[in-house]
């Protein structure tokens, strides 16, 4: 599929990835990565093992921010399957993995930060989705607290295309991020 056709197609995977490009771009130290639904022109494996084969590749993310060679950021956006196997799914698969291999192989640094972005777009008027996703933020964070896995933080963001706010909050809790 064309570059073209997936901005089609993933409005918001886009809007996301060229913001978070142009304003990490240049930085020192920082690596931006972006999959083909973000803009990007590649695909962002994660490994069980520093082995680059099918057996060992846990997920593909949408988003990525490498600090010093080592994986700082994952970012997942979720436009249309909001339910929490989904979301949680990627995040658990996220959290067992030790590589991201392309063209070399990037460790997890001790400290990585998982963030999601789920389009409200679907939701109903009066839906209960955002308590629910509230809800699920407040346990994963009890629940990463406690393992010996380098995810160490969770954050969810929500939104709609278009929203200048919601790129603004995600970019600012990135920074804060980066400068752990």
């Amino acid at each position: 599929m064309k570059k073209e056709e997936e901005k089609n197609i993933h409005p918001l995977h886009c809007a996301i990835g060229t913001h978070l490009e142009i304003e990490f771009r240049g930085l020192a130290e920082i690596k931006v990565v972006r999959d083909p639904a973000c803009g990007g022109s590649q695909h962002i494996p994660l490994f069980l093992t520093e082995d680059k084969s099918r057996d060992n590749r846990l997920c593909q993310v949408d988003f990525m921010i490498l600090k010093n060679n080592k994986i700082k950021i994952i970012i997942e956006i979720e436009e249309s399957n909001i339910k929490p196997t989904q979301i949680l799914g990627k995040l658990f698969a996220s959290t067992i993995a030790k590589y991201y291999i392309h063209q070399k192989e990037n460790f997890m640094s001790d400290d990585v930060c998982f963030i999601q972005v789920l389009d409200t777009k679907v939701l109903k008027e009066k839906s209960k989705k955002i308590k629910q996703w509230e809800n699920i933020e407040e346990e994963t964070k009890k629940v990463l607290k406690k393992l010996d896995y380098p995810i160490k933080t969770y954050k969810i963001f929500y939104g709609k295309l278009n929203d200048e706010k919601l790129l603004d909050d995600v970019s600012l809790y990135i920074k804060k991020e980066l400068e752990k």
